[in-house]
């Protein structure tokens, strides 16, 4: 009985360590990742016609459209911000208005829901 009394505290230990351990793997991924760019239109590199670009950009979780940013980088170097449609949780939509011919370049900020700010670019051309 005493042998028995030793084991307990161990035993009661390493369940609470395998609790932990698959909740961290369950649920972690969702509540410390960052927000990751998972697919965008134009695509990085992409030739569009000249005219308005519809833009989209699909992330991996939800993001918070209100306190998220888009910005256009023109040939010329001069930027402007872009207007903010959220569509869906994980999706911000904007629309580019008359592009002329060159390069251009996407800058974007968003809010993930796990509280932290991702940036990235990404750059297009237009014939």
């Amino acid at each position: 009985m005493t042998a028995n009394r030793h084991l307990l505290p161990a035993m009661i230990l390493r369940r609470i360590a395998l609790g932990l351990s698959i909740l961290f793997f369950c649920c972690g991924g969702q509540v410390w990742a960052h927000a990751i760019l998972m697919g965008a239109t134009p695509a990085a590199n992409q030739l569009v016609a000249r005219g308005s670009t519809p833009v989209k950009l699909r992330f991996n979780s939800r993001i918070d459209g209100k306190r998220s940013a888009l910005s256009l980088l023109a040939p010329d170097g001069s930027g402007r911000a872009l207007a903010i449609v959220q569509p869906a949780p994980d999706t911000l939509t904007a629309t580019t208005g008359d592009l002329t011919p060159g390069y251009y370049v996407l800058q974007w900020q968003v809010l993930a829901e796990d509280g932290h700010i991702s940036r990235g670019e990404m750059g297009f051309r237009v014939q």
